[in-house]
């Protein structure tokens, strides 16, 4: 199915609000509130996260498995590039000494977190992306946007859920 892209301008924010409860509330074969929904606004709107509902945050994830990848990686190699020279006399000291050890493994850990939550941080924002295949100036000044993507068959759906709530404009493209 072909993909359509709707752009509807409002310069009420209690109005976008009430576009975005009846997406929510209505069932639209082709439309999924959840993946398919952007609200852009010129300023902050501290209840647009009551209406829009949480989002999960998976950033926490690539810190665990990038300090915990990170750690296990360094003492393993540094464990080994000691192991390879266990033909040295070392003065009955282990071959392997942990206490020492552990500082350069404490140090991967961090090293390991801070670049692979930078690289999930990217990768959970969806940087780099596309620019919006729809977008007027008119949403940096006073109005706000909702960028709506569907089906073909739901557009005429959406069309009339933006006129009954009084859009300003609404512009229509086909997806790719």
């Amino acid at each position: 199915m072909s993909q359509r892209h709707l752009l509807a301008l409002y310069s009420n924010f209690n109005e976008a609000e009430a576009v975005v409860e009846e997406l929510r509330s209505t069932q639209i074969k082709g439309f999924d509130v959840d993946k398919d929904l952007i609200v852009k606004s010129p300023i902050e709107h501290p209840e647009v996260e009551e209406f829009l509902g949480d989002k999960p945050v998976r950033v926490q994830w690539f810190t665990l498995g990038g300090a915990l990848m990170g750690g296990l990686l360094g003492f393993f190699l540094i464990s080994a590039a000691q192991g390879n020279f266990y033909a040295q006399f070392k003065g009955g000291k282990p071959i392997v000494p942990f206490p020492p050890n552990f500082v350069l493994t404490y140090e991967m850990f961090i090293l390991g977190g801070v670049f692979i939550t930078v690289l999930g941080f990217l990768i959970c924002a969806g940087l780099p992306a596309r620019r919006s295949p729809l977008y007027s100036a008119n949403v940096s000044e006073d109005q706000i946007g909702i960028l709506v993507k569907s089906d073909e068959s739901a557009a005429n759906t959406l069309k009339a859920i933006f006129t009954k709530h009084h859009a300003l404009e609404i512009q229509e493209e086909a997806g790719r």
